[in-house]
């Protein structure tokens, strides 16, 4: 399957944090590069796009499911340091960037069956994890909240602003408002939260202070 794109940037150049690419580059035969970049509400972009809003973001439901589907953790040698993913189609290297972190999770639905499932990358429902009310974390520092995804994305996937404004009112803090919330209730049923098992994913490992 050939990725369908609504800019080809033929010979234009972009800087970033001083790496510098040209989007569809072929640094071997038969091989070519391209550049992505996923803001903090999931959108996905070209990343030399210079305006980056709804409109210029990929909206096409089964594209998005075809890229996060191999979207994976960037273990080999080229741009590694800036973009710390990369989504690989046959010869073809996507390599992604993140305001935070590649997934992020739009809305809570329920499936076929009943069960709640949490629907990330605007693919619509194409995309999702079982929902877990008891691993969902906030930090008051930033005041974003998580919750758990799959390994090959860091095992951890950002709560969009808006859904995490109406969790939020869902917490409580037993330790007080200045640290992380002690339970969650949902569906009348009251959580205590897991508050470590972030410590083992992605954001952890980038060194950032989170508490």
């Amino acid at each position: 399957m050939i990725f369908k794109r609504t800019v080809i940037a033929g010979a234009k150049r972009h800087f970033c944090s001083n790496v510098k690419y040209v989007q569809g580059q072929s640094p071997a035969p038969k091989t070519r590069e391209y550049f992505y970049y996923i803001d903090h509400e999931g959108m996905l972009f070209l990343d030399d796009a210079r305006i980056k809003n709804f409109t210029s973001c990929f909206k096409e439901k089964k594209f998005l499911e075809f890229f996060f589907n191999r979207l994976r953790l960037n273990e080999g040698d080229r741009y590694r340091e800036h973009f710390p993913f990369v989504s690989p189609c046959g010869r073809e290297r996507n390599y992604v960037r993140c305001d935070d972190v590649p997934i992020v999770f739009t809305h809570v639905f329920r499936d076929a069956e009943g069960s709640e499932r949490l629907a990330y990358a605007h693919a619509g429902e194409l995309l999702n994890v079982p929902w877990d009310p008891k691993r969902v974390c906030m930090f008051p520092l930033s005041g974003r909240v998580y919750h758990p995804a799959p390994v090959r994305y860091g095992s951890i996937g950002l709560i969009r602003s808006k859904l995490a404004i109406e969790l939020s009112k869902h917490f409580s803090f037993l330790n007080g408002e200045d640290q992380p919330p002690t339970h969650f209730t949902w569906n009348e049923n009251k959580y205590e939260l897991d508050r470590d098992w972030w410590k083992e994913t992605y954001i952890n490992q980038r060194g950032e202070p989170l508490e």
